[in-house]
C-alpha cells in the first residue's frame, strides 16, 4: 500500500508542482508595450554623432521575435513583466520627439532617462505627467527646446529630475514660478536645472530629502535664503553663474554631509563665514569671481580636494593648513591680495595637479621644490614680486604642461632643467629681469607650442642652426623687448612647421594648453596695433611671431612665406633692411602685419592686396618707395599705415601715383614675375656690356703696348695663328 502512495505521488509530483514553478519564471512582456516601444524607436533615425558626449545604440538589438524584457535599455517587473525601467542614454535618436509618443503608454515606468540624444529642438510634451509612477526622469542634453511644462511638478512621486542644455537658456520655466514647481515635488533627492532660464528668487520650499541641488546658470537673483542651509541632507550645491548678492549666511550648522559648494560668477560680498571652515566632508569649493574681502581662515578638516576663491578681494597670507591637505588637487588663490612668502610647505601637496597664485602680492623667491612635484600639471606665478633667480629644479619625472612666471621681477638665466619638461606646451618668463642668450635648447621641447621671452635682458644672436625639428610645435613666439642682434637665421623659421600648416578651416575650435577649460584661465599678453593685449585662451589656428623691439638686422627672410597658418608678424622697431619679400603673398590668413621702424626700402609687393584677413597693416618709418598697392583691405588702411616713407605715393598719401587718375594699373602676381624677369634680363645685359667694354679697353692698351716694344713680331704671330683658328671654325657652320 506505502509502495502505491509512493508511486503515485511521483506521478502526481510535475503537476503539483506546476503553480511554484511558473509563479517563478518572469512573464513576458505584453505585447502592447513592445509595439509601442518599436513604434517609438521607428520614429527616430540613428546618428553616432548626435551626442558628442557618447554613443551606445540601445535600441538596435529590438526586435519583434523577442521578448522586450530582454531588450538593451528595457527592465521589466520580475512579477507582472510591465515595463519600469527604460535607459536610453546616448544611443544616438535623432528626430523630433512627438508630443503624443507612445511612450506615454508604458504607464508603469519607474526610471526614464532620454538624456544624451538630439530631439531636434522639439518641445517637452506635458504628457510626461501621465507616466504619474515615474521616480527617476532625465531629459539633459538631448536638444529639447521652449517651456518646461508646469505638468512635470504632478510627478509627485520623482526623486530625480535632471532638465539640462548646454545651450544657455535654451529651456526656460513658463509663466509659473519656481516655487510652483517644486511644489508637489516633495520626494526630491536630486534637482538639476543647469542652464534652464528660471529668472527666479531662491524658493524656500525644496524638498528636505534634497542631496543635489545644481542650478548653475539659470539667472536666479536676490539674496541666499537661510533655509537653503538648513538642508541636512545636503552633499552637492551649486548655484554658480547667477545674480544672487549679499553675503553668505552666517551661523550655519548641520551640514555635516556637505561635499561640493559651488556659489562662482555672483554678486556675494563680505567675508567668508567660519562655519565653511568647519565643515567635515568638504571636498569641493568654489567662491570665484565674486567680491568677497577678508582673510581666509584655517580649515579644519583635511578632506579638500579642488579650492579656487580667484577674482575676489581676499588679503593676508595664503592659510598653512591649505597647503597641508592631504588629497588637494587644484588649488587657484589667483586675482586677489594676497601676500606674504611661498613656504617650501607647498611642496607638501603630493597630488596636487593646478596651483594658480598669479595676480597677487607674493614676494620672495620660487620655492625650489616646486619642480620635484611629480603630479603637477600647471604652475601659475604670474603678476607677483617674486624675485632673485628660478633656481627652481625641474626633475624628469615632472609632468608639467604649463608654466607661467609673467611680471615678476626674476633675475639671472633661464633654468637649464627646464629641458626636463618633456609634456611642457606653455611657458610664459616675459616681463622679467632675466639676462641671457636665447635659449635654443628649448627648441627640443617636443611639445612646446607657446614661448614668451619678452621684456627681459636677454641678448646676442639667435644662431643659424644646424639641428632639424628645433621649436617644430610653436605656434607662439614671442621675443619682443629684449637685446636680441645679428641676422634673421633661415633655419629659425624653418623649423616652425606647425605654423606651415593653414588651420582656418577646422571644424571645431581647440585652445593650446587647456587642460583645464573651466577652472584656468591660460591667458597671453600680445602686442597689436602698438597695444597690449590680454588673451584669456589662445586658439591653436592663432599663430604669432613678435621679434619687435630688438636689434636684429639683414634681410626678411623670404622663407616667412612658407609660414601659411601665421595670423600676425611683428617685427618693427628692428635695424632690418632690404625689401619686404613678395612671398608674404602667401600668408592668406595673416591679420596683423607690422615692420615700421626699421630700414627696409624698395616697392611694396602689389602681391600683397591679395591678403584678405589683413586688418592691421604698419609700414611706417622705413625707406619705401612706389606705388601703395590698391584693392581689398589695402583700400581700408589710413596715413598712419605708411607714415615716415618719403617716397611712397599713392592713396591714402597725398602723392598722387601717375597714371590714369593718378592710380597705376593694376598689376597680377604673373606679370609682376615676368616684369621682375625683364629687369632681371636688362641687369645681366648692362653687366655683359660694362664688362665688354672695360675688357676692350683694356685690351687695346696692352697691343699698342706691345707693338711700341720688341714684342711686336710675337704678337703678329699671335694674331695669324687667332686668324687661322677663326677661319677654321667658320668653315665647320
Amino acid at each position: 500500500m506505502d509502495c502505491v502512495k509512493l508511486v503515485l505521488i511521483f506521478m502526481l509530483y510535475p503537476f503539483l508542482c506546476q503553480p511554484a514553478f511558473s509563479s517563478s519564471l518572469p512573464h513576458l512582456c505584453p505585447k502592447d508595450q513592445a509595439f509601442a516601444l518599436l513604434q517609438f524607436k521607428h520614429m527616430f533615425t540613428y546618428n553616432p554623432n548626435a551626442s558628442d558626449y557618447c554613443y551606445n545604440p540601445t535600441t538596435h538589438s529590438w526586435n519583434k521575435t523577442t521578448d522586450c524584457c530582454s531588450w538593451n535599455g528595457v527592465y521589466c517587473d520580475e512579477v507582472m513583466g510591465q515595463v519600469i525601467v527604460l535607459d536610453l542614454s546616448c544611443c544616438g535618436l535623432q528626430g523630433k520627439f512627438h508630443t503624443n509618443s507612445s511612450l506615454f503608454q508604458l504607464s508603469s515606468l519607474k526610471r526614464l532617462d532620454l538624456s544624451y540624444n538630439d530631439f531636434s529642438g522639439s518641445l517637452i510634451s506635458p504628457k510626461f505627467s501621465e507616466l504619474s509612477s515615474l521616480m527617476h526622469l532625465d531629459l539633459s542634453r538631448s536638444s529639447f527646446t521652449g517651456i518646461i511644462p508646469a505638468e512635470i511638478s504632478h510627478l509627485s512621486k520623482l526623486q530625480v529630475l535632471r532638465i539640462w542644455t548646454v545651450d544657455l537658456y535654451r529651456l526656460r520655466l513658463g509663466p509659473y514660478n519656481f516655487e510652483l514647481l517644486l511644489k508637489n515635488l516633495t520626494q526630491l533627492r536630486y534637482l538639476e536645472l543647469d542652464s534652464v532660464n528660471i529668472s527666479s528668487t531662491i524658493p524656500l520650499n525644496f524638498s528636505s530629502y534634497l542631496t543635489t541641488l545644481l542650478l548653475p546658470a539659470t539667472q536666479l537673483h536676490g539674496v541666499l535664503p537661510k533655509r537653503v542651509f538648513h538642508l541636512s541632507n545636503l552633499e552637492d550645491l551649486t548655484l554658480s553663474s547667477n545674480s544672487i548678492t549679499g553675503p553668505i549666511p552666517s551661523n550655519v550648522s548641520g551640514l555635516q554631509n556637505l561635499k561640493l559648494l559651488a556659489l562662482s560668477s555672483n554678486y556675494l560680498n563680505g567675508t567668508i563665514p567660519s562655519w565653511i571652515f568647519s565643515l567635515p566632508s568638504l571636498s569641493t569649493l568654489d567662491l570665484s569671481n565674486n567680491s568677497f574681502s577678508g582673510k581666509i581662515q584655517e580649515f579644519k578638516y583635511k578632506t579638500l580636494e579642488f579650492v579656487s576663491v580667484k577674482q575676489n578681494q581676499l588679503q593676508g597670507p595664503i592659510p598653512k593648513s591649505l597647503l597641508n591637505q592631504q588629497e588637494l588637487q587644484i588649488l587657484i588663490l589667483s586675482q586677489n591680495n594676497f601676500s606674504g612668502q611661498i613656504g617650501s610647505t607647498v611642496c607638501n601637496l603630493k597630488t596636487l595637479e593646478l596651483l594658480d597664485f598669479g595676480s597677487n602680492h607674493l614676494n620672495g623667491a620660487i620655492p625650489q621644490c616646486l619642480g620635484e612635484m611629480s603630479r603637477l600639471i600647471v604652475l601659475g606665478l604670474k603678476n607677483n614680486s617674486l624675485s632673485g633667480t628660478i633656481n627652481t629644479t625641474f626633475n624628469t619625472e615632472n609632468q608639467l604642461r604649463i608654466i607661467n612666471l609673467y611680471g615678476n621681477k626674476l633675475k639671472g638665466k633661464v633654468p637649464p632643467s627646464l629641458i626636463n619638461c618633456r609634456y611642457l606646451e606653455f611657458l610664459d618668463l616675459g616681463n622679467n629681469e632675466l639676462n641671457d642668450t636665447f635659449p635654443s635648447w628649448l627648441g627640443g621641447l617636443p611639445h612646446l607650442t607657446i614661448l614668451s621671452l619678452r621684456s627681459n635682458k636677454l641678448h646676442g644672436p639667435i644662431s643659424d642652426s644646424r639641428t632639424h625639428n628645433l621649436f617644430a610645435k610653436i605656434r607662439v613666439i614671442d621675443l619682443s623687448s629684449n637685446g636680441f642682434s645679428g641676422n634673421l637665421p633661415v633655419s629659425f623659421f624653418e623649423n616652425f612647421q606647425a605654423m606651415k600648416i593653414n588651420g582656418e578651416n577646422r571644424g571645431t575650435q581647440e585652445y593650446v594648453a587647456d587642460p583645464y577649460s573651466g577652472n584656468y584661465a591660460n591667458t597671453l599678453i600680445v602686442t597689436t596695433k602698438g597695444l597690449d593685449l590680454e588673451l584669456p585662451r589662445v586658439l591653436t589656428t592663432y599663430m604669432i611671431i613678435d621679434l619687435s623691439r630688438n636689434r636684429f638686422e639683414g634681410y626678411l627672410p623670404s622663407i616667412i612665406g612658407d609660414l601659411v597658418g601665421l595670423r600676425a608678424l611683428n617685427l618693427s622697431h628692428n635695424g632690418l633692411e632690404g625689401v619686404i619679400p613678395a612671398s608674404l603673398q602667401h600668408l592668406s590668413v595673416l591679420e596683423s602685419l607690422d615692420l615700421s621702424s626699421n630700414k627696409i626700402g624698395g616697392e611694396i609687393p602689389q602681391q600683397l592686396a591679395s591678403l584678405t584677413f589683413l586688418a592691421v597693416l604698419n609700414l611706417s618709418h622705413n625707406h619705401l618707395l612706389g606705388c601703395i598697392p590698391k584693392g581689398k583691405q589695402f583700400d581700408t588702411f589710413d596715413n598712419s599705415s605708411y607714415q615716415g616713407n618719403d617716397g611712397l605715393r599713392g592713396l591714402p598719401l597725398s602723392k598722387d601715383c601717375g597714371g590714369d587718375d593718378g592710380v597705376p594699373q593694376a598689376t597680377t602676381p604673373v606679370e609682376l614675375d615676368d616684369e621682375e624677369a625683364e629687369e632681371g634680363d636688362l641687369i645681366s645685359w648692362q653687366a655683359v656690356l660694362m664688362g665688354f667694354g672695360c675688357g676692350l679697353v683694356i685690351g687695346l692698351s696692352i697691343i699698342y703696348i706691345m707693338l711700341s716694344t720688341h714684342y711686336s713680331i710675337w704678337v703678329s704671330r699671335m694674331v695669324v695663328k687667332f686668324e687661322h683658328i677663326i677661319i677654321t671654325r667658320m668653315k665647320r657652320y
